[in-house]
């Protein structure tokens, strides 16, 4: 049946082709010289094209008589006239630069240019402009391309030899093609903010993906521009007719050309300073409706542009009725030198097929905002061929040919005895250096019974602490995928051993890792589930959010003889269940049962610091007078989590999460099971929290996270099960948002009724420093907040700081003040992650 309806569809295609003719041809200006990404209209419709890199083109029309626009920004339009039939037709363009009329303008020495009151009328008109229909559908052709003009000889350490390169489908010189998609989406809108994209169809040189699939809708009438993704600037770029843009930048007015008996407008736009989001170019204005033509604009390093070099945006727009102008066809070209990688790309857009009068059914909208079809990647090259707007260029088509022929072989052989031991044969065998240094990770390559399995080198768990002196450890894992379900299980046993102590302490755990999907009339579902089952003997810490490192720890102890960390021994056995839901909810189950053995310090070693200095005792010495007695535990708890609001992304087999505009709350419920499985514990405890991060544009992203709890029963409560407020007591930061810079970490541990603690970070995100010179070339950034609990009168805790971050792009340095019931404490530095590429640096926490 499936081959069936496939030819039916081949041939309604081939049938319905019979009787278009088909339109191509080439855009040059007046010299010859290509002009690539020339628009191409057909006039009174929302049909139309993009010329490809070498200005071609191609266009099929139902028989009839048309008339073909092209234009380019900064060229004059040209109109032809053509009757198609089902002959082929070839249609060439010469474009000649415009000729700017500038006859009537007159500027007085001191007086205003023209172009301010072109603005201002401009900046009047743009709220009307901004989200001109109730709901709209349209159809995007997105083409994504980008290439290598150079490649370095090492990637962080690692050589790239002529396997990789080849891989990548690059020369010898590091230079082509390595990212080639091409994707058909519907996008569909309807006031006040309700969007959707339907991605019918989607390709990806050299793989089975999908591409880049979401159309790079860039809207000038918003007062802040976002662009592509946040990371390039999470404060946005000031558009040049926003409300406030004549604080930002200067104009000149160029001259003026016609257009269909409308005079445009063209106006340069020049930041009025170095170093604020803005942008340089043109933008042509119609007189007397004073929408947006077209424009040209450029993001540079001076503009607060991060990771990319520059970024140009070619755009049109058209009319699509007698008062509607939507954006017909956009480029954003870009360029970047990172690590020695120098590459340049370009996202093509192509909008057809606007229905300004769309019936959706109900619950059309709903929380999924972008949904793939379950064939997106499965259509053929004769597919591709009947619908591509933009005519492919040889590299192009070459970059397909090639790529997708060693996808194709690879998977053809996938499953084959010789792909399978030529797979192994690359894995190499395990080596004793892998052992001691860097690790290994391994798999079978079985596709039918997939088995992989990973060591972690000795060097990198070998670690010190007064208790058992030099500790190393041996741990691994081995995960069984079964393909038919989806379901993993895994096995991970670890290994401990005290040098000084002479303690040997070995748990495994065993998880169950089930994940389904599945499609009802609204849509796919996911389930996700995870049981964990976990027991042996272990050292844990006191907090069991682990508040410093046993890396840095060590350091602290063998260098400055300050041995923060406090630990225990205990037997345990102890069992997770979590289950995520696509409604934005999730919980946890978990009980717990340990068997709790105090330890002491064994060794008084350390590499310097004088021995004048003792040791501290290994407890929290600050609640404790004395080391606790050996005592049983049996806890469990529930943990829910919820954020409504949630949107996701649909793909054919699975949905991932893309955030919401509302905060997240969370609640955390323990109980202390007395007399069960010999338990002393008794206590009931609670707490609640919410957070979320707020992102003001121009005036920076505030981060929040609250919180409050306490003990309902504190009848028998140990320290380990305390309410601890994480400290941190040394120059590297601590986790921010949960932690206090400055406090210690057990001094104000409570088993109070009630507690609260609050987070307020604000990242300014090149706000105030961009007035700086030196900070504002580097694109350093404030950073500012507070951390703050409260129990009682008696142990309540502020602090407040302020610093720097982004620097070279991942680290953070604050200055740090923290007050202790209501009096001044002391002072400090910590050094941290921070900035585009810190934020998603994350610390071993052991």
């Amino acid at each position: 049946m499936k081959r069936f309806l496939f030819f039916i569809f081949s041939s309604f295609i081939i049938f319905s082709s019979a009787f278009a003719g088909k339109i191509s041809g080439t855009v040059t200006d007046d010299k010859g010289n290509i002009l690539p990404f020339a628009s191409i209209l057909v006039k009174g419709t929302s049909k139309g094209t993009t010329t490809n890199n070498e200005g071609k083109y191609f266009l099929e029309l139902d028989a009839g008589k048309y008339t073909i626009i092209s234009q380019y920004v900064g060229f004059s339009r040209q109109e032809k006239t053509i009757d198609v039939t089902n002959e082929n037709i070839k249609l060439d363009f010469q474009l000649s630069l415009q000729q700017l009329s500038l006859q009537e303008v007159v500027v007085h020495p001191g007086g205003e240019d023209p172009a301010y009151e072109i603005i201002r009328q401009a900046i009047k008109k743009r709220k009307d402009y901004e989200n001109p229909l109730d709901s709209f559908t349209c159809e995007a052709y997105i083409k994504t391309l980008i290439k290598t003009r150079h490649l370095p000889k090492k990637f962080f350490g690692k050589k790239i030899d002529s396997s990789d390169k080849k891989e990548m489908g690059v020369d010898s010189a590091g230079r082509g093609i390595i990212y080639l998609s091409e994707n058909l989406t519907k996008v569909a809108y309807k006031k006040p903010n309700k969007v959707k994209l339907e991605v019918l169809s989607g390709r990806e040189s050299g793989s089975n993906g999908f591409g880049f699939s979401f159309p790079t809708f860039i809207n000038f009438y918003n007062n802040n521009v976002s662009i592509l993704v946040q990371q390039l600037n999470p404060r946005g770029f000031i558009s040049p007719i926003s409300e406030n843009a004549l604080n930002f930048y200067k104009y000149k007015f160029l001259g003026s050309f016609y257009e269909d008996g409308k005079e445009i407008n063209k106006i340069q736009v020049i930041p009025r300073r170095k170093y604020e989001p803005c942008f340089s170019g043109t933008i042509n204005i119609v007189d007397g409706e004073w929408r947006i033509h077209s424009l040209d604009l450029l993001l540079k390093k001076e503009s607060q542009l991060e990771i990319l070099d520059t970024l140009e945006i070619r755009q049109f727009q058209n009319p699509i009725n007698k008062n509607i102008w939507e954006t017909k066809d956009q480029v954003v070209y870009f360029t970047f030198n990172v690590f020695g990688i120098d590459a340049v790309g370009n996202f093509l857009n192509v909008y057809n097929n606007y229905d300004t009068a769309p019936q959706f059914r109900k619950k059309y909208f709903n929380n999924v905002i972008v949904k793939f079809d379950t064939t997106v990647n499965k259509k053929t090259n004769a597919y591709w061929d009947s619908l591509r707007p933009v005519q492919l260029e040889p590299e192009e088509l070459n970059n397909y040919k090639i790529k997708d022929s060693i996808y194709k072989s690879g998977i053809d052989s996938a499953g084959t005895k010789h792909n399978r031991d030529s797979l192994l044969k690359k894995q190499g065998h395990i080596k004793p250096l892998q052992i001691v240094y860097g690790g290994f990770n391994r798999s079978n390559f079985d596709p039918k019974n997939p088995v992989q399995y990973s060591f972690q080198s000795l060097l990198s768990n070998v670690e010190y602490n007064t208790v058992e002196g030099l500790s190393l450890s041996l741990e691994g894992s081995v995960r069984k995928t079964f393909s038919k379900s989806g379901e993993q299980i895994s096995f991970s046993p670890h290994i401990r051993y005290g040098f000084s102590n002479t303690h040997l302490n070995a748990w495994v755990s065993i998880g169950l890792n089930k994940r389904s999907f599945s499609f009802n009339d609204d849509g796919g579902s996911n389930n996700r589930q995870n049981w964990t089952l976990s027991g042996g003997k272990r050292i844990s810490q006191f907090n069991k959010d682990n508040p410093i490192s046993e890396t840095l720890n060590g350091i602290y102890t063998l260098l400055f003889r300050d041995n923060y960390m406090k630990i225990y021994e205990n037997y345990f056995t102890e069992l997770n269940y979590s289950r995520r839901l696509d409604n934005g909810f999730r919980f946890k189950i978990n009980g717990l049962y340990e068997d709790r053995l105090p330890i002491n310090n064994t060794t008084d070693y350390s590499f310097f610091g004088s021995h004048d200095k003792n040791f501290t005792p290994n407890y929290p010495f600050e609640k404790l007078d004395s080391q606790f007695t050996r005592h049983q535990a049996f806890i469990t708890s529930i943990d829910l989590e919820f954020r409504p609001g949630l949107r996701f992304i649909e793909f054919p087999n699975r949905k991932m999460a893309l955030g919401s505009k509302y905060p997240t709350f969370a609640f955390s419920y323990q109980h202390g099971w007395k007399n069960i499985f010999g338990s002393d514990v008794d206590f009931d405890r609670w707490s609640f929290s919410v957070w979320d991060n707020v992102n003001f544009k121009l005036k920076g992203q505030l981060d929040y996270r609250f919180s409050i709890g306490g003990f309902l029963n504190a009848k028998s409560v140990f320290i380990q099960d305390y309410q601890h407020f994480n400290g941190n007591q040394i120059i590297f930061a601590s986790q921010y948002m949960n932690s206090f810079q400055l406090a210690p970490y057990y001094a104000n541990s409570t088993t109070a009724n009630f507690y609260a603690t609050g987070h307020l970070e604000h990242h300014f995100n090149g706000l105030l420093t961009n007035k700086i010179p030196l900070f504002r070339k580097l694109n350093w950034d404030l950073v500012a907040g507070s951390n703050a609990f409260y129990v009682n009168q008696t142990n309540n805790y502020v602090e407040i700081f302020g610093g720097l971050e982004n620097i070279f792009k991942i680290l953070r340095i604050d200055f740090v003040a923290s007050y202790l019931n209501g009096h001044y404490n002391q002072t400090g530095v910590r050094i941290g992650f921070g900035g585009i590429l810190g934020n998603s640096v994350r610390l071993n926490r052991k």
